[in-house]
C-alpha cells in the first residue's frame, strides 16, 4: 500500500513539473491629451516594470494630442509627444478622435515619425492620403501570440468626434461591425486584446458581444475604473484623461507540456498613480525642458480674481468673448469645447488659452430667429455625447426625459435678466465653426465663418478686460422632476 501511495505521489509531482506557466504584461495608458509633464514619470514606470518584465508591452487607447499648445502649437503639431512615446517604448497606439485635429496630412506625418503601430480596424483612408495604418498587429511574447484590433468612436454623423473636414477621404465602419470580422484571431492567438477609443459604456457592451476576447483597453470616456472590470469574461481597463494614472495588466497562461493551446487562468489590472509616483527618468526630462522652453506661452493676458470652479465658468467667459469680441447677441461653446473645468486666482496666460480651446477653431456668425436658435440648441446636445452647450446673451432651463436622460423633453430660454425669451426675433449668434458644422437642425443662415479663431477672441477679450472673475455664474438650469 505504501509503494502505490508514493509511486502516485510521484506522477502528481511529475505532472506538475511537467506544467508551463507564462504571463503577458501590459502598460497601458488612455487619453494623454499632451500631458508631457507627466512623461518622465511615465518613462520611470516603464523602466522599473521592464527591469521586471523584460517583454513589457506598451500600448495607448487614443487621445494622445490635444491638450498643451507647446505641443499642439509645435512646428510639426503634436511632434513633442510622438518623440516622448518613441522614448518610452510605446508599441501601438489606436487612434483617438483628436488624433485628427491637424487633419490627414498631419496625422500621415506624425505616423511617418513614430517608431510605434498605429493600430486601428474600423478606418479606411484612401490610399493616396499617405496614412499607413494595420487593422490588426501580432506580438510575440516569449512565445505567447498576443493579437491586438484597434477601433476609434463614431459620432453622430458617422465620423470621430472631430471637425468633418479633418477626415476628408477616409471612411469608417461601425466599431461592433467591424470587431466582429476579426474573431479569427482567437484561433490564431493565446491572448485578444482590443484596443478601443469607443467610450465606457460601449466597452461593455463590445464585451458582451465578444466573449472571445480577453482583454479590451479602452478610452474616449476618461471613466475611471478601479484597476480593471469584468464583464462577461472580458477584463475592462480604462483611466481619468492627462496621464494622472496607468495600468498595469498581467495575464497569466498555462500549459500542460504536451498540450496546447495556452490558457489563461488569470487576469488583473493594477492602477499606478502617476501623479504620485517620484521617480523621474532624466533623459525624457530633458526631453520635456526642451519641449517647455518657449516663454512666449507663459504671458500672462489677464487676473483670475476668484478660482474658476467647474466647466461651466469657463463656458461661460469663453462664449462672453465670442459676443463681446464680435458684437453678437448670443454665443455658444460646445460642451466636449471646455478642455479643464479649474483654474487658480491669478494670472491667466496665453498658454492656459491655448490649452482650453486648442482645437484651431474658427468663428462663425450666424443670424437666426429665436426658434432656429431653440432647435440648433438642442441638435448640438444631441450631438455632442447629449451634453448641453455652454451659452452668452441667453439663459437656459433644460428638462430631460424621465425614463431617458439622453432626449431633452423641454427647453425653456430667457434673456438674461430671467424675462421672456422671443423666439420670433432674430438673432445674432456666433459660435465655432465645429458646432456649427455637426448642428444641422434647420436654419436659413448657415453662417459666415470669420477671419478669427476662437482662441484670439479669448486672446482678446482677456487682454481688453484686464481681470476676471466668473465664480458662480450659471446659465445652465437642469431641470428634475
Amino acid at each position: 500500500m505504501k509503494k502505490y501511495f508514493f509511486l502516485l505521489l510521484a506522477a502528481l509531482m511529475s505532472l506538475g513539473a511537467a506544467a508551463e506557466r507564462k504571463e503577458v504584461h501590459i502598460l497601458s495608458a488612455n487619453d494623454m491629451h499632451a500631458k508631457l509633464g507627466a512623461f518622465p514619470a511615465l518613462a520611470d514606470v516603464a523602466d522599473s516594470l521592464r527591469t521586471l518584465y523584460p517583454s513589457l508591452l506598451i500600448f495607448s487607447a487614443g487621445d494622445n494630442r490635444t491638450g498643451d499648445p507647446l505641443n499642439d502649437m509645435y512646428d510639426i503639431p503634436a511632434y513633442p509627444m510622438v518623440a516622448l512615446m518613441n522614448q518610452v517604448g510605446f508599441d501601438a497606439t489606436t487612434l483617438g478622435n483628436h488624433e485628427f485635429d491637424s487633419g490627414t496630412k498631419g496625422l500621415a506625418r506624425l505616423i511617418g515619425l513614430s517608431n510605434f503601430s498605429y493600430i486601428c480596424a474600423n478606418m479606411h483612408p484612401a490610399d493616396s492620403l499617405g496614412i499607413h495604418l494595420l487593422p490588426t498587429k501580432l506580438f510575440d511574447v516569449e512565445g505567447i501570440r498576443v493579437g491586438v484590433v484597434g477601433a476609434v468612436q463614431l459620432g453622430t454623423h458617422g465620423l470621430p468626434d472631430t471637425h468633418p473636414d479633418n477626415c476628408r477621404g477616409i471612411s469608417f465602419t461601425p466599431v461592433n461591425e467591424t470587431v466582429a470580422q476579426y474573431e479569427w484571431l482567437r484561433r490564431q492567438c493565446d491572448v485578444c486584446i482590443l484596443l478601443s477609443h469607443n467610450g465606457y459604456e460601449e466597452d461593455v457592451e463590445s464585451a458582451a458581444l465578444f466573449p472571445w476576447l480577453d482583454l479590451i483597453i479602452g478610452g474616449h470616456t476618461h471613466t475611471q475604473i478601479g484597476g480593471g472590470e469584468t464583464h462577461n469574461g472580458v477584463l475592462i481597463t480604462q483611466n481619468v484623461n492627462r496621464l494622472r494614472r496607468v495600468t498595469h495588466t498581467t495575464i497569466i497562461l498555462e500549459r500542460d507540456a504536451d498540450s496546447q493551446p495556452w490558457r489563461i487562468v488569470r487576469k488583473k489590472a493594477d492602477l499606478i498613480d502617476l501623479e504620485r509616483h517620484q521617480g523621474r527618468n532624466k533623459v525624457v526630462q530633458d526631453m520635456v525642458r526642451f519641449f517647455s522652453d518657449n516663454p512666449a506661452f507663459h504671458r500672462a493676458l489677464a487676473t483670475v480674481e476668484e478660482p474658476f470652479g467647474n466647466y461651466e465658468e469657463l463656458g461661460c467667459m469663453m462664449t462672453d468673448a465670442f459676443v463681446e469680441m464680435t458684437g453678437s447677441d448670443i454665443g455658444i461653446e460646445n460642451y466636449g469645447g471646455v478642455r479643464f473645468g479649474e483654474h487658480p486666482a491669478g494670472p491667466f496666460t496665453l498658454s492656459d488659452v491655448l490649452s482650453l480651446d486648442p482645437f484651431g477653431n474658427f468663428a462663425v456668425v450666424m443670424e437666426l430667429t429665436g426658434l432656429e436658435l431653440h432647435r440648433m440648441l438642442i441638435n448640438c446636445c444631441d450631438n455632442d455625447g447629449h451634453n448641453f452647450p455652454y451659452v452668452s446673451g441667453v439663459r437656459c432651463q433644460v428638462e430631460r426625459e424621465p425614463k431617458d436622460s439622453t432626449r431633452i423633453k423641454r427647453l425653456t430660454l430667457l434673456n438674461p435678466d430671467g424675462s421672456k425669451f422671443n423666439l420670433k426675433k432674430t438673432y445674432r449668434v456666433v459660435t465655432n465653426n465645429y458646432v456649427s458644422t455637426i448642428c444641422d437642425a434647420p436654419r436659413h443662415d448657415q453662417g459666415t465663418q470669420l477671419n478669427k479663431k476662437t482662441s484670439d477672441l479669448i486672446i482678446s477679450f482677456l487682454e481688453k478686460r484686464g481681470s476676471v472673475n466668473y465664480k458662480g455664474v450659471s446659465r445652465i438650469t437642469e431641470i428634475k422632476k
